[in-house]
């Protein structure tokens, strides 16, 4: 079997069919492929592009033979610790609101038992938990003979 030298990298790759939705990308091995938008990428959408993962972990994406200009997002791109406290200008921001809470007159802190700001006002279940029936019952015994029956 003889086959043209320049065709022998495309032989010893790995090969699959990826979707292209309306924002012309697609997933690819945990990352976001964004084809750049052209003439020929503009028909892409709803369509399969071939993707060839070489063994130097190169990544060519065609259409009908066609290389397809791309840019990669990681998905699994992380902050760390370490990047952050690096921020020089982060910790300046910090030391400056440090400062001004520093100036602030710190807020007066209750102690012991909390007040509550409830005064009765003597309106309200003067009589009981139910004032009218308390009343009702109150009357009826005042009306019955208070000595018993002989």
């Amino acid at each position: 079997m003889n086959i043209a030298p320049g065709r022998l990298h495309d032989v010893f790759c790995l090969r699959d069919e990826r979707y292209v939705g309306r924002q012309l990308a697609f997933s690819f091995e945990r990352q976001r492929i964004i084809l750049a938008e052209n003439e020929i990428t503009r028909g892409l959408v709803g369509k399969y592009v071939d993707s060839y993962a070489f063994p130097d972990d190169r990544l060519e994406f065609r259409r009908q033979g066609v290389s397809l200009p791309y840019s990669i997002f990681d998905k699994d791109q992380r902050v760390t610790h370490a990047a952050i406290t690096e921020n020089k200008h982060l910790s300046a921001v910090l030391e400056h609101i440090k400062a001004e809470q520093d100036k602030a007159p710190p807020k007066p802190r209750r102690a012991g038992k909390q007040a509550t700001l409830y005064v009765p006002n003597g309106r309200r279940n003067t009589g009981g938990w139910n004032s009218k029936l308390a009343r009702r019952a109150k009357a009826k015994a005042e009306a019955a003979p208070s000595h018993p029956a002989e």
